[in-house]
Formats: C-alpha cells, structure tokens, sequence
C-alpha cells in the first residue's frame, strides 16, 4: 500500500500489481472495519466487497452502490481524498441511501501507515 501511495506522490502510476495489491488489501481493510451487507464497493478489475450495517443485498443489482477507478480509491482509503469531493467531481459514482462512506474512511494514514498506531 505504501508503494502505491508513493508512486501516486511521485505523480506515477502505481504498478499493476502493487495497485492490485493495495486496493485488495484496503477493500478487505473496509469490510473488516464497516461489516454489513448494504453498500457494494466496487473497484474494477481488482475487486468488490460489500460492507456497512443495513439491509442485506441478495440478488441483482445491488441499490447501494460505490464505484470507483484504483487510484481513487487509494486516495480515499489514504485519507487524501474527501469522499463528498470524489463524489461531487465524478470521480466517484455513489448511489443509494447507504452509499456514503464519509463515516469510514480514511482506512489508513496518508502514507499507507496503520491508523490503529494512533489510538
């Protein structure tokens, strides 16, 4: 995770599979810390969860939904992009009652650092 963030420092993109690893490792990150079955996460190719306290979703599509590119969803995790913002400039697609993520973000430090460290 702290590779990515740093590439994204350096203005590069991070490598396939260190964003791979990083967005797998924040989306079970999310899952751990918003249990639940209400709001699906998605970050194509690399992966999807479902999360947060609500109603649990069976079959079709889901009707809390957030959809986002990898790095963005990086940025989010990091704490250094504001989920309102990425919502407000397209750069995340959020629909439904449930699917704001404001209350459980950022997963870690804007280094990739543990936020448990703090406590």
């Amino acid at each position: 995770m702290a590779d990515a963030i740093a590439a994204i420092d350096n203005d590069e993109a991070p490598d396939k599979e260190t964003l791979k690893a990083a967005v797998r490792e924040l989306l079970r990150a999310l899952a751990t810390k918003a249990p639940g079955h209400s709001v699906e996460v998605r970050v194509p190719p690399y992966g999807a969860v479902q999360c947060v306290e609500g109603p649990r979703h069976r079959r079709g599509t889901p009707p809390n939904v957030v959809e986002c590119q990898p790095v963005v969803f990086v940025e989010l995790a990091a704490g250094r992009l504001a989920f309102a913002d990425a919502v407000a400039s397209g750069r995340v697609a959020a629909s439904g009652q449930r699917a704001d993520l404001t209350a459980v973000l950022p997963l870690t430090g804007p280094h990739g650092e543990s936020l448990e460290e703090e406590v």
